[in-house]
């Protein structure tokens, strides 16, 4: 695999929808260029898990590795085949699994091809950029705003903190919290779902990170440490960030919300890492499909 972009992501999308009618699609918004930001539902039960990936531009390797957890899963509905020891079957009757595969699909375009048609827009990116015609680090939306800094959680805490007053490749909160459509449609797609839990995938650090200013539920750190066990990676107690989706998901809900930082080195990880991540993640989706399980309704 050299690249997994938008179109590939797509075509993936249209292939499971054509496997199992049962798997349900939709959108929760437009980018900033006007694409389609789609999901996934799997199942059909009263507990409601998220996942996204993508929210990073570097961070793109995460998308593919979510996804072949989702074609896994559904593979194994298909086949009526024991999925980790578990019928599958009853997690679809017990779990509704709502998938955000990527939620910054400008940004990857950027990252991943460098250019764009635009001409204007190309310009005012190099110049974001501070002059480098290299997009590959690029961290934000094609604003130039970073989505992971943008909600309503101490946002203004998070933007002294930064100290980053205008647009670029990274660590701009915007210009006020939910600037941009792409966080905006997760954020009011997260209030009309009513999610249980979500897990945000980031990179990189293979560290889980499960607090927030105090307001998680008790089970959190019990839930963090059966995740971190199932990928090899570590619990982490964080401190001193704000702003982000598990940050705000947490405060406003009261309920688990996770930060998953896969692979190790730099940004963006290289596709070497793809068959390893993969395996982490499917095995951290399965052991939160567990742990789903115990919430009580």
């Amino acid at each position: 695999m050299k690249r997994y972009g938008y179109q590939e992501l797509l075509k993936d999308l249209d292939e499971i929808y054509s496997i199992d009618p049962r798997i349900k699609r939709g959108v929760i918004g437009k980018s900033v260029l006007g694409k389609d930001i789609p999901y996934v539902a799997i199942g059909r039960g009263n507990v409601h898990l998220h996942v996204n990936a993508g929210m990073h531009a570097n961070e793109w390797l995460n998308v593919p590795c979510l996804m072949q957890f989702v074609k896994n899963y559904i593979k194994a509905l298909n086949e009526r085949a024991e999925f980790y020891d578990r019928d599958p079957e009853k997690w679809f009757e017990e779990i509704t699994l709502w998938v955000l595969p990527m939620l910054n699909p400008d940004g990857i375009e950027l990252v991943l091809n460098g250019t764009l048609d635009n001409d204007s827009l190309s310009k005012d990116l190099r110049e974001m950029n501070a002059g480098n015609p290299d997009f590959s680090g690029w961290k934000a939306n094609i604003r130039g705003v970073d989505l992971n800094d943008q909600f309503p959680a101490f946002w203004q805490e998070e933007m002294n903190r930064r100290e980053r007053t205008g647009p670029g490749s990274r660590d701009y909160g915007g210009e006020y919290p939910l600037s941009e459509p792409e966080s905006l449609a997760l954020a009011n797609w997260t209030t009309e779902r009513q999610f249980d839990a979500v897990i945000a995938l980031h990179s990189q650090g293979q560290e889980i990170y499960w607090n927030y200013r105090n307001a998680e539920p008790p089970c959190s750190e019990n839930w963090a440490t059966q995740l971190a066990l199932a990928a090899g990676y570590r619990s982490v107690r964080l401190s001193g960030s704000d702003a982000g989706y598990k940050d705000w998901f947490i405060q406003e809900f009261g309920k688990p919300g996770f930060t998953v930082e896969t692979g190790m080195g730099v940004n963006p990880l290289p596709v070497s890492q793809y068959d390893s991540i993969a395996l982490e993640v499917e095995q951290i989706m399965v052991t939160a499909m567990k742990l789903a399980r115990t919430i009580q309704h």
